[in-house]
């Protein structure tokens, strides 16, 4: 039973058009992405920070660096998304990102290789690494020296900052999701939703 009833779009309080507004960082690297063409628009997660729209702001704000201005590639960024949604059992967050995920080039094979994590067969040194970082952020809160040494070969200090702040974000908003035991939205649904084990 979900604990907090998102609120509809048509009673959001009038803040949450700046909050949402504050999802696309000053300078994008990447795209916005789309909700066009039948893509899911998670109205039960947008309605559910509805209720408080001073920290909506605040973590959009957050969440629009990781999704727009990461220095990481897509890919990586939606291999250590998917990779947290799984650690953490949250089909919302996996569901969602499943679609983003195949938007910023994901197969089919790659996401159900993500269930399996760092040991699954065939990923190259660096997105080994990443999703051991994941790993070991999600359960011991650090990264170990011998998985930073293989990032720090390839990735510069923003991206590995950016790889810390990308689980912690997907972290808070999964203790969000699964507190508030959230529906999903018929369009996630829709969408591939589902397990995220």
């Amino acid at each position: 039973m979900v604990r907090i009833e998102p609120l509809p779009p048509g009673r959001w309080p009038k803040e949450m058009r700046a909050a949402l507004a504050a999802m696309v960082p000053p300078d994008p690297r990447h795209p916005t992405p789309s909700a066009e063409g039948g893509r899911p628009k998670a109205l039960n997660m947008l309605g559910s920070f509805a209720h408080h729209p001073q920290l909506a702001h605040a973590f959009f704000t957050f969440n629009g660096h990781v999704m727009m201005a990461t220095t990481l590639s897509l890919r990586q960024r939606e291999l250590i998304i998917l990779r947290t949604a799984t650690l953490l059992k949250c089909p919302y967050e996996w569901a969602q990102h499943l679609v983003i995920g195949h938007d910023a080039g994901l197969t089919d094979k790659d996401i159900a290789r993500i269930a399996f994590g760092p040991d699954a067969p065939s990923w190259d040194p660096l997105e080994e690494a990443l999703l051991r970082a994941v790993d070991e952020l999600v359960g011991g809160g650090a990264i170990a020296e011998r998985t930073w040494q293989v990032l720090a070969e390839e990735l510069d200090t923003r991206r590995l900052m950016d790889l810390i702040f990308t689980v912690g974000a997907y972290q808070t908003l999964a203790y969000m999701l699964r507190s508030l035991d959230l529906e999903m939205d018929d369009d996630l649904q829709q969408n591939g939703g589902g397990s995220s084990t």
